[in-house]
Parts: C-alpha cells; sequence; structure tokens
C-alpha cells in the first residue's frame, strides 16, 4: 500500500475516534447512567465517571495523534510501528467485547439508535484493521 493511502486512511480512523467520542456523550442518556448509578455508593459511583473520563480522554487523544501524525505513523517508524500494533490490540479487544460482552438489544429501541449501534460496530472492525495494516505494511510503498 502505497503510504499516501495509508495516511488517509488512518486521518480517517482518527476521526472515527472523535466520533466514537460524540457517541460516548451521548450514551448516558440513551441508557439512563444516572439513574443506574444513582444507588451506587459514592465511592463506586465517583470512580465509574472518573474511568469513564479518562476513556473519552485516550479516545481524543488517540483520534489526534492519529490525525496530526497519520504521515509519521504511515512511515513505519519502530515507535509508529508499536503504536498501532497497541491500538490494533485495544480495538480488536474493544470489538470483541462488544460482540460477545455486551448486550445493548434492551437500548436499540429506535431506528437511530439501532443505526447508532452498526455504526459503531463498523467503527470497531475499521479501527484494527487500519491500525494493523499500519503496523504491518508502514512505511513500505
Amino acid at each position: 500500500m502505497k503510504t499516501p493511502s495509508l495516511v488517509v486512511l488512518l486521518q480517517i480512523a482518527g476521526l472515527m475516534h472523535l466520533g466514537l467520542v460524540w457517541a460516548g456523550a451521548l450514551m448516558p442518556g440513551v441508557v439512563q447512567l444516572r439513574q443506574h448509578t444513582r444507588n451506587l455508593p459514592p465511592f463506586i459511583r465517583r470512580l465509574f465517571w472518573v474511568y469513564y473520563t479518562f476513556i473519552g480522554l485516550c479516545l481524543v487523544c488517540f483520534g489526534g495523534i492519529t490525525i496530526f501524525c497519520a504521515p509519521s505513523l504511515a512511515a513505519g517508524g519502530m515507535l509508529a510501528r508499536s503504536l498501532c500494533l497497541f491500538l490494533m490490540l485495544f480495538w480488536t479487544l474493544r470489538l470483541i467485547a462488544a460482540t460477545f460482552i455486551f448486550d445493548l438489544r434492551p437500548y436499540l429501541t429506535s431506528g437511530w439508535r439501532r443505526f447508532g449501534y452498526h455504526l459503531t460496530n463498523i467503527v470497531f472492525t475499521y479501527l484494527p484493521i487500519v491500525y494493523g495494516l499500519a503496523a504491518w505494511k508502514g512505511g513500505r510503498a
């Protein structure tokens, strides 16, 4: 794969991270998260929200790094390939979790929610493929 094509695929992946942040920001309202966490002990409730926030921050950083450093990631240096390998594994595990651990059927109550669910699964499939491609092919014309 030509490096310029890989740069574009990586930049799309970066934008997808930001789309996941947006979807994640909508999720608490969709699943009535505040209502469900209200009965938790304060420490556990705060711990959940801190983790949720840190995940969002990681997604913003993954997206920003991918968008702005796509040429370096596509060039295939050791650090770039290592980061792409990490992100491939991260998103592969996330895809496995989405497929086998989370049952969202009770929340897929409208056409838009079902569309969003399928769209996020497409993103969860695209990301490990592109990062795997960058880890494997990066720097090769």
